[in-house]
């Protein structure tokens, strides 16, 4: 049996529960102190670090008794974020020390700021991290935590995605907890997407229950999909960029004419990754952004939505763009007037299908933009 103290993220009762797999009620908790040390804010990531502090105190939980098999799924855990099991002491309410083992960052691993709080992480941050560490804890047994820990930013971008879907209004013809009937789950691959398959009931316009169906699904997140405009010069510009996945159906022009398009990060709201984009991967600086639509694709197949936006701008004003190199883009743009466009949405050149979702609003809309 070991005692370990949880300083950060796992002071969180409901993830702790999550990756033990069992409820806190089972377990030996109290709170604990441990000096010399503080818990600080990591720069830019969502989750703190411990660092020895003269006068500084670390609150945290002290758990007592963790089974083999507990350990093994905190390590599984912790492990893909680079901590390691260290023994320290503490000290329990009544000034009674305990010798106890930590999890810390390695030396200089990360950036750190301002003291941490709990209770701001939990309001912020709780809800995306508990729907994370769902997925990342399903692969325990068949992925190593050095090899989940490379998919942590897809998964994150999923979590947020997920609770973004779940924010929105429910179905008022359907009620979720009796028409549809999940009987197995199964987190079937992870990497930068996720492969899910669920056998499934969903009742019937007739009333009934359908027979159980397997169904797989490829879980992305969340989109931005920008068309710039220049309203003044009547032009778009479009991005090629080379794509595995038209690749792999078997299309002959797999470098695809689309708009400015990435993923909507954690924390970020759709108009501001519409922005961060455009200057990525085309140097533009947007004016103004139309919203077109918030829609699945692909509904049959894939959970990724897409917001798409047409952006105002102007296009003779441009810095280097391109996409990043860190992400594998190697994009190339072209500026294209409002009439060629058109011209090749009705040849139907495009394979891209929020292109020309994005053109047909253009078409309805331009004429109001050019006025403005």
């Amino acid at each position: 049996m070991v005692d370990l103290f949880f300083y950060g993220t796992l002071r969180y009762v409901a993830l702790l529960e999550l990756v033990l797999g069992r409820a806190s009620a089972t377990l030996d908790v109290s709170d604990a102190e441990l000096a010399g040390h503080g818990v600080f804010a990591v720069d830019a990531q969502i989750f703190p670090a411990i660092e020895q502090r003269i006068g500084h105190v670390a609150q945290g939980l002290l758990v007592r008794g963790l089974s083999e098999q507990d350990i093994a799924a905190l390590n599984y855990y912790e492990g893909g974020f680079d901590y390691d099991l260290k023994d320290v002491v503490v000290q329990v309410p009544g000034g009674q020390d305990a010798k106890v083992s930590v999890y810390f960052p390695e030396p200089g691993l990360w950036q750190t700021g301002g003291e941490w709080d709990l209770q701001d992480w939990i309001s912020n941050w709780g809800a995306l991290t508990l729907r994370a560490a769902q997925e990342v804890m399903a692969y325990q047994g068949r992925m190593s935590a050095a090899e989940v820990a490379k998919c942590f930013p897809s998964v994150r971008t999923r979590a947020a995605a997920w609770l973004a879907a779940q924010a929105r209004p429910g179905d008022l013809d359907h009620d979720l907890s009796k028409d549809v009937v999940v009987h197995k789950h199964k987190h079937a691959h992870l990497n930068f997407f996720s492969m899910q398959e669920v056998d499934l009931q969903f009742r019937r316009y007739d009333g009934t229950m359908s027979p159980v169906l397997n169904r797989g699904v490829a879980l992305v997140g969340r989109a931005a999909v920008v068309l710039p405009y220049d309203p003044i010069r009547d032009e778009v510009l479009l991005i090629e960029q080379f794509r595995a996945a038209t690749f792999v159906a078997g299309e002959q022009r797999p470098w695809m004419w689309e708009p400015v398009a990435g993923m909507i990060d954690p924390g970020e709201t759709p108009e501001q990754a519409a922005h961060r984009e455009a200057m990525e991967e085309a140097g533009v600086s947007l004016t103004t952004l139309e919203p077109v639509a918030q829609a699945y694709p692909s509904s049959g197949s894939s959970g990724e939505i897409i917001h798409i936006y047409v952006g105002t701008c102007d296009l003779t004003s441009r810095e280097t763009g391109g996409g990043l190199a860190s992400e594998g883009e190697d994009i190339r743009s072209k500026i294209i007037s409002f009439d060629e466009l058109m011209g090749e949405v009705d040849a139907q050149s495009y394979l891209d299908m929020p292109l020309v979702t994005a053109a047909l609003w253009l078409a309805r809309h331009r004429a109001r933009l050019r006025l403005e």
